[in-house]
């Protein structure tokens, strides 16, 4: 066989898609169910654009009628009495309380949620896992006034041990300096939200560890690395942007949390030097106490303070979104 023939039995050359399929294929869809399913899919984002966006101006309408009428300085004035002659009302220890009582739930509920992970996933048996794993799963449902409750009722009376000896060893730094008294304190909502907010954590960052791909463990194994250091060389890289999210969640929830902390607090507008002194106040503790009795003034000053609450969530979520998009090693695809 010559080679012309042997040309000629060769299967013809794949042609260039036309100029009307290159048109389709650009615009992502070229079936009808596709481009149902691309418009359905658009269309949810843009609707949730939307309502995002009637929040915010509903909130900016409301908030600079009620800021208008403010005689004080509303992120720098230790006091909320919108009612007065003049109205005199701000935020400064609104926001002083709930960022503190946040990270005082994020610094206990992160290691904690992400050790328990690790155990579940890496150490314990599955006949172990599995019970435990399912009584997490239940904290995550219990409603908020249930932890309130408890809070109240068990929490606070069992603290005072706890305040004593922080006291007696820490007490010389003035944060944790107590001076007596029932512990409702921001303190004490630091500890009732990490506990709320610990199943959130704790249930997203297992299921980021669970698909950590097996070979990479092996591989470590493999190179005669500890169980330890196949954690920390393949796990933790791997599930980086998983628990960062999942904290991402369970702050949320701390910021916003309502009725668990009306509970327990004991709100004032005063700023203390001490984590242990009585007083202080949330944003969400704040709404939820003076909205029922508010008059119209009062609640277009609640709901001033409701979007300094909003920007705030907005501001968290869009650094931790940048934080793992500008961060390359924070993928678990690249692992």
């Amino acid at each position: 066989m010559d080679v012309t023939t042997q040309k000629n039995d060769a299967p013809p050359a794949p042609q260039p898609p036309s100029a009307t399929e290159q048109k389709r294929a650009a615009r992502g869809a070229t079936r009808p169910g596709d481009r149902v399913f691309l418009g359905l899919s658009r269309g949810s984002g843009i609707f949730l654009l939307v309502i995002m966006a009637a929040i915010a101006v509903f909130l900016s309408y409301r908030a600079a009628i009620a800021i208008s009428k403010d005689e004080g300085n509303f992120f720098t004035t230790f006091e909320w009495n919108p009612t007065g002659e003049p109205p005199v009302f701000g935020i400064a220890v609104l926001v002083f309380g709930t960022v503190v009582s946040s990270v005082i739930a994020m610094v206990i509920a992160v290691p904690i949620a992400v050790g328990i992970a690790l155990f579940l996933t890496h150490y314990a048996p599955r006949r172990l896992s599995g019970p435990i794993a399912y009584v997490i799963d239940l904290l995550a449902a219990v409603p908020s006034i249930v932890y309130g409750l408890w809070g109240a009722l068990v929490l606070v009376p069992n603290l005072e041990g706890l305040y004593g000896w922080l006291d007696d060893y820490l007490g010389w730094t003035g944060v944790l300096e107590w001076n007596g008294g029932a512990p409702r304190s921001l303190f004490t909502v630091g500890i009732l939200l990490a506990i709320m907010i610990l199943p959130i954590i704790t249930n997203v960052s297992r299921e980021v560890f669970r698909q950590v791909p097996q070979m990479h463990e092996e591989a470590a194994l493999a190179l005669g690395a500890t169980r330890w250091e196949v954690i920390r060389m393949s796990v933790l890289p791997f599930g980086r942007s998983g628990v960062i999210s999942a904290s991402m969640l369970g702050l949320g929830r701390a910021l916003g949390e309502t009725m668990a902390v009306a509970m327990v607090l004991s709100p004032s507008f005063d700023i203390g030097a001490s984590l242990l002194d009585p007083g202080g106040g949330t944003f969400a503790q704040n709404i939820a106490s003076k909205f029922n009795e508010a008059t119209p003034m009062g609640r277009d000053a609640l709901i001033a303070s409701g979007l300094v609450l909003f920007v705030i969530t907005l501001l968290v979520n869009g650094g931790a979104r940048m934080i793992i998009n500008r961060r390359k090693e924070y993928s678990g695809a690249n692992a």
